[in-house]
This record gives C-alpha cells, structure tokens and sequence, in this order.
C-alpha cells in the first residue's frame, strides 16, 4: 500500500484518517492506525519524510542535520529502539572544554568542565523534585508551578545572585535552548528536560550522548514498513475542514482528499499556514501565534582541517553567534564538528564568519567546509527544537492535546514529557492515534 509522489488528482481512497506530515509524530501515529486497520493517507509538504530530522552526507560521513540524540531512559523512543532492533553509538569523548570565563575564553578538563557547570545547574534547578514531581505529568503540581511558570530563565539567573564566573558556566546554555536569550525560555522547559533527565547532570550530559548507529532514517524507514500507508510526498496542505461527518484536506496544489478523521502532524509554529474551519480551539491558535519552536535555529556541521583536536566549547550569552560546538568524526583531511547557533544574523556559508565565531570561543579552525540547515526558515518548520516561552506550560496544557472535532493534533513540541526531543514525537503520535481511534 506504499505509494509515493505527488498526486495529481484526488485518486485512491476511500480514506478512514488522512495524517498531515511525515516526521516521527505523523508517522508513528500512521503506524498505530494502520495496526487497527484503518486506510491511511499520508501527506508529507517536502520531498522526502522525517520533518524536522533528515540525514545527509558530509565530509565522507552521515550527518543529522535535525534530531538526533536518543536516550534509553526515554521510554516512547526507546521502546521504538527495541522494536526494530536500532543500535546505538556514542559519541566521542572530548579531550579539552572551552568555557567563558570573565577574562575570556579558558580550557577545562572535561571532568572539571562538568563539575563546574553541574553545580550551577544544580542551584538553577533546586526546587524542581517538587514541582515537577512527576516528570512525565508536568501539570501535577500545579500548584507550585503557578508562579514558577511565569519566570524566564533569565528571571532564575538573576535571583540566584551568581558570580560572573558562574553565570558565564551556563548562560550560553540558557539563552541558546530560549532561542537566543534566556528572556525568551521559561524556566520550567529547561527544568522540565531536568527533571525528566533524573535530576542529575549526569543525566542531562546522557540526553547528547547516543544516536543511532544508521541515522534517524533508519528507523523512520522500518516504521514505514511497517504502517505500509499510501504515502503522498510533496503534498502542501493548504486547508483542513471538518464538516462534522467528514474531513476534507486541500493542497496547496487544488487536491483534494476526504476522509472520516486527521491528524495534523506538523511543528506548531506551521498551523497558522493551515487555514482551518472551524477555526482551531483558543489553546491551538494561541499556541500557533505564540510558536513553540525557535523561530532562529541553526544546525551546522563545520569541516576542519586536523590541529584543533577534539574538543567542545561553550559561549556566553551575546557573545560567539555559535554558543554551542561539539568534535563528531573524523575525517581524511581532519575533522567534523557539530555546531547550533540562534543567530539570525549568521551566515554559515561564509567561512570566514564562522571561523570567527569560533574563535570567539576560543579555538581556531582551517575551515573546508561548512554544510548547514536553517530550520527558522524552512517553511515547513518555521522553527528548530521547542521550547516553551514563560505561562505557555499553564495556560496551554492540557488543552493543547485535546481534538478539534474530528482533528487530532501530533507534534513533539507538545508533548507531556520530551518535548523538543524525538521520545516526544513519538508521544504525541501515540496519543493522537488512540484519540483518533476513540480510545482516549
């Protein structure tokens, strides 16, 4: 039953459920609804499936130039490992971390670097055993997270009374998860990702630590497999409407399909370019016109000439336009790094720019290459990784995740638990399976 392609007219069908997008969300929520027997379109806007994941080829090497980093704590995504047999590699070792400090970049062991920046972490964060007592129920306390959900990372920052020299350990942290400045992020994303973490630096260094060995594609490809939907790639949706006994889904092309029910499984920051009728409920359009994900998010793989080694470096907030670079792998003629940025002002395909940045933070690079995805303007993302703004947790949730009519709504921004993370696409799409299928 897997087709692929752009339709050219409103063949095939009938449909049971048409799903919007094909990234991990949209297609574990196929897969789930296949299972049931249900007839399953699947229309996918690029060329190709994965959203906001998608694996390339750079400096001899696969890349991930999307999501990447999986956890076996993380129960969705790993039950999805065991399920079709995806092994796991590590991540290299560093062997020096380049930190800001008030007289400029310095270099740390890799033990120090961790013990320093965990400790501030630790005070960043007291409190939250308890207000996010159950990780995986983000709204169980809300009775202490009220209050809590209203600060900005930077609010935190500045009632902990830092020195210089500890707020420089994790700003470039915080502002660079909040898309730019720790103004932007609410405390309670970033302590959430704690939390579900185990409370632990040693468990929030985990969450980067394992991807998988045949890249992301590997498994969305075996998921596929197995749901055998009739698969519609370069498929812009234009509008979705529920007529109360149908639900019809046009293109951007005029193409029209009808079926019983959807799932919209597309990033939140792109329901505003689906024009719905009815209009969406009052959590969904606010949560559309707010945005979840980094409107600015930079992914880039740096190919260096061998000399600077393996090492990972941290910036300060309003310093390098790279805040964020790790080593990845070797190569013939040196070495790759992976490197993030929120900067809407950097250009990656500029060498020298780059090379720049990273010298801000402390190393210099002979720059080959660069290869980079900017996901803020890729029209079907609109974003990178979610992170909540400050109240988006207690004012969207749990609204977020109930059914317009006949529409279900799947995307990894919204999750209850790994939110910005692949566990959470997988459920979110497992939730609006079930809803989808009434079981919820």
């Amino acid at each position: 039953m897997l087709a692929a392609g752009p339709a050219g007219a409103a063949e095939g069908g009938p449909y049971d459920v048409i799903v919007i997008g094909a990234g991990f969300a949209g297609i574990t929520a196929t897969r789930e609804l296949r299972a049931r027997g249900k007839r399953v379109l699947l229309l996918e806007a690029r060329g190709r499936v994965g959203g906001r994941t998608y694996v390339d080829t750079f400096g001899g090497h696969q890349v991930e130039m999307g999501g990447t980093w999986v956890e076996t704590t993380q129960p969705h995504i790993a039950a999805e490992l065991t399920r079709y047999d995806i092994a796991l590699t590590e991540e290299h070792p560093v062997d020096r971390v380049l930190l800001p400090t008030p007289s400029g970049p310095k270099e740390f062991t890799p033990e120090d670097a961790f013990n320093r920046t965990g400790a501030v972490l630790e005070r960043l964060f007291d409190g939250s055993r308890q207000y996010f007592e159950r990780p995986f129920e983000p709204l169980y306390r809300s009775d202490l997270l009220q209050s809590l959900d209203r600060l900005s990372l930077r609010d935190r920052l500045n009632q902990l009374g830092l020195t210089a020299e500890e707020e420089l350990l994790v700003n470039g942290q915080t502002a660079i998860y909040s898309g730019g400045s720790s103004t932007q992020g609410a405390l309670t994303m970033l302590s959430h990702w704690w939390s579900l973490a185990g409370w632990s630096n040693q468990g929030w260094a985990d969450t980067q630590r394992w991807r998988m060995t045949n890249g992301t594609s590997g498994l969305l490809d075996a998921m596929l497999a197995d749901a055998k939907p009739v698969l519609r790639l370069n498929s812009p949706v234009a509008s979705v409407t529920d007529t109360g006994s149908l639900v019809y889904v046009t293109l951007k092309s005029g193409v029209r399909y009808s079926a019983t029910r959807a799932v919209v499984a597309v990033p939140v920051n792109v329901w505003p370019t689906i024009r719905f009728s009815p209009s969406l409920p009052a959590a969904h359009t606010t949560a559309g016109a707010q945005g979840i994900a980094v409107p600015n998010a930079y992914k880039m793989f740096i190919h260096a000439k061998a000399g600077a080694g393996k090492f990972s470096a941290q910036g300060a907030e309003g310093g390098s336009p790279i805040p964020m670079l790790m080593p990845f792998k070797e190569t013939s003629q040196g070495l790759l790094y992976v490197a993030f940025s929120t900067d809407p002002t950097l250009d990656p395909a500029d060498k020298a720019q780059v090379a720049s940045a990273v010298r801000q933070l402390g190393a210099e690079l002979d720059i080959i290459e660069v290869r980079a995805h900017d996901w803020g303007r890729d029209p079907y993302a609109r974003g990178g990784w979610a992170f909540r703004k400050p109240g988006q947790l207690t004012s969207l949730y749990p609204s977020i995740h109930n059914t317009s009519g006949r529409v279900a709504f799947a995307s990894g921004d919204v999750a209850n638990g790994w939110s910005g993370f692949l566990d959470g696409a997988v459920e979110s799409g497992l939730r609006a399976a079930r809803q989808t299928l009434g079981l919820e």
